[in-house]
């Protein structure tokens, strides 16, 4: 399966989503191909850390020339995390998705962003069904605020995405393990930001937990 993780606007969190996804997985004993289209290059520098610091499983990371459908199907998995610098080779991965996630941080501007990313997509893809989810990426933790709850409505009631209740909150951990070359749950795996991804990755892949 090809999922692209992918947004209009930066700082959402596409890259750490992708990287501890690509972990996971890996970890699951999947064959994972993982391509960084963001020319930013976060998702290669971080892959970088993790083999310096000689961390175990490698995640082996590939740039636009690996963004062939032949080359791709060799694969179990595929995780491609887009950026919108490069226009013509982010259209390329979205016709090739099989499903598209879109971490949505809380706020107005990130909805409507959601929802141009949703029509753009579709737009690319007039005579297939892709499937779009969306999650709530760095929430707030303190139950005074509310604008977490509020975005995660907002992207309920939004057409043509897919709402994903497991959310990842706005944690010291997440950077923290993503600038060590590590993935949330391999820092530490007693913390709520690991009990929120593997959340997450059950909710994508429920047939590598029930099989």
């Amino acid at each position: 399966m090809i999922t692209v993780v992918g947004s209009l606007k930066g700082g959402s969190g596409k890259s750490t989503v992708t990287f501890n996804l690509a972990v996971w997985l890996i970890r699951a004993e999947c064959d994972v191909q993982v391509i960084d289209l963001d020319p930013q290059a976060t998702l290669r520098d971080v892959a970088e850390v993790r083999e310096e610091e000689g961390y175990n499983p490698h995640v082996p990371v590939k740039g636009k020339q690996q963004l062939d459908s032949q080359k791709l199907k060799k694969a179990d998995e595929v995780l491609i995390d887009i950026g919108t610098a490069d226009l013509e080779t982010m259209k390329k991965a979205l016709t090739m998705a099989d499903r598209i996630i879109v971490p949505v941080p809380p706020s107005q501007a990130d909805i409507w962003s959601t929802q141009r990313f949703i029509q753009f997509a579709n737009s690319l893809n007039p005579s297939r069904n892709v499937e779009i989810l969306g999650f709530i990426n760095r929430g707030d933790t303190h139950h005074a605020v509310r604008e977490t709850d509020e975005a995660a409505a907002a992207l309920v009631s939004l057409p043509g995405i897919k709402f994903l209740k497991p959310r990842l909150s706005q944690r010291t951990i997440f950077r923290r393990s993503f600038s060590e070359g590590l993935a949330v749950f391999e820092l530490n795996a007693n913390s709520k930001g690991a009990d929120e991804f593997i959340a997450l990755c059950v909710k994508l892949y429920p047939e590598l937990v029930n099989g």
